[in-house]
């Protein structure tokens, strides 16, 4: 029984020793130890489960740590983009706010120079406040249109005062009391106001008509047809009743058999009044003395306004030096990261090849035990290698064929 047994165990000896069953044991040895490894990843053994865990980690460990550095130049990059889209818009929005004070300084420029010519035209200054008044009885009539308020020559009121509703023009004083006033509608059949017509800029008149419009009067023939439903109507100033350029309505134009006829709506519903605005103005003389002063005055005005826009044109550069500064900055230390990444790139790449070297030189040994014999015998070849010799090595990775194969 033993002798059989040592007989099976010598024939497996010269089987696997033969060198026509070399290479078929090895894939043979292959086919067993991928099917056993399947097999164990089947089984859910506490050894297999520690081992595909360790597996998993240095795979996602090792994928992370190669993928850090296209990460963050990626995220260096959106970073830089996002600054500088940040960057252009608010230079954008300087660039406007820069515009609107320059706009705001020339109109104040203009100002100055309006009430310096209304002086020298005048001979006077005008101020103007308006004052909050209450509307306490409504004179509801077909023609009397008025009303009162609660505000009299205590006030300031005077008779002529232009009575407004926010902006817009709707009667003016023709009876004052210690405490209360009478205001004259511009519906009212007595009203007449002197009134342009825009954008035609025509002269006309503004009559009460007794109900909630006006009607235009006194308009040369001809004119009629240049007007349209978009013209605004707005005090002329003339007489010097009313102050110019207050608006008041806009222009309707109904067609008769006849004539055309020309009507003003007005911007204010006088039935909703409860509030109105008196406007007080006051009037101060010049004094021919201050000529030179005023003159003086509104030269100082003038380089001030211009001294605040060079400190704002100032302000505004340094800030941009800075912001160019900073940006510079940033770029510099961003450029620092950039390079310290890729040096450490580069590092991880030689290890990789390192690595390549490594596992070349274990398939080198492993092929070296199987193949040394046929690379060295002189049967193959009519000249043997010397072992150690790059032709050797290459008849090794070549399984034992001629390298010129």
């Amino acid at each position: 029984m033993a002798s059989s047994r040592d007989d099976f165990i010598i024939a497996i000896r010269s089987a696997f020793l033969k060198r026509s069953t070399q290479q078929k044991f090895s894939l043979l040895t292959l086919v067993f130890v991928s099917m056993f490894v399947i097999l164990l990843s089947s089984l859910d053994f506490k050894v297999i489960r520690y081992i595909k865990i360790g597996i998993n980690e240095v795979v996602y460990r090792s994928s992370f740590i190669v993928s850090i550095p296209e990460n963050f130049l990626i995220n260096s990059f959106i970073g830089i983009s996002d600054y500088s889209t940040f960057y252009d818009d608010f230079k954008k929005n300087k660039d406007e706010l820069n515009k609107l004070r320059s706009k705001n300084i020339l109109s104040e420029i203009t100002q100055n120079e309006n009430k310096e010519l209304k002086e020298l035209i005048n001979d006077y200054v005008s101020t103007s406040d308006k004052l909050l008044a209450k509307i306490i009885v409504d004179h509801k009539s077909p023609f009397l249109k008025s009303i009162i308020i609660n505000k009299g020559s205590k006030d300031n009121i005077e008779i002529g005062t232009s009575i407004y509703d926010q902006s817009y023009l709707v009667g003016r004083v023709i009876e004052v009391n210690f405490k209360t006033s009478r205001v004259l509608l511009l519906s009212d059949l007595n009203s007449n106001v002197p009134v342009t017509i825009a954008p035609q800029n025509i002269q006309a008149i503004v009559t009460g008509s007794g109900d909630n419009d006006g009607e235009i009067k006194y308009i040369k023939g001809g004119f009629n047809n240049n007007f349209t439903k978009e013209s605004i109507v707005y005090t002329s100033g003339t007489g010097a009743i009313f102050k110019s350029g207050v608006p008041i309505g806009i222009l309707k134009i109904s067609e008769n058999a006849s004539k055309s006829d020309l009507n003003v709506q007005f911007y204010s519903d006088f039935s909703q009044l409860k509030y109105v605005f008196a406007e007080i103005v006051s009037r101060s003389e010049i004094k021919s003395s201050n000529d030179n002063q005023t003159s003086n005055s509104t030269i100082e005005a003038k380089i001030k306004i211009l001294e605040n826009e060079k400190e704002i044109i100032e302000d505004s550069n340094t800030k941009f030096k800075e912001e160019n500064d900073y940006l510079k900055t940033q770029v510099n230390d961003l450029n620092d990261q950039i390079l310290n990444l890729n040096n450490q790139a580069s590092k991880q790449n030689e290890k990789i090849d390192q690595f390549d070297i490594d596992k070349e030189e274990l398939e080198y040994l492993r092929l070296n035990l199987v193949y040394s014999r046929k690379c060295q015998t002189k049967k193959l070849f009519s000249k043997g290698y010397k072992i150690g010799t790059p032709e050797y090595k290459k008849c090794i990775l070549n399984k034992g064929k001629k390298i010129n194969e």
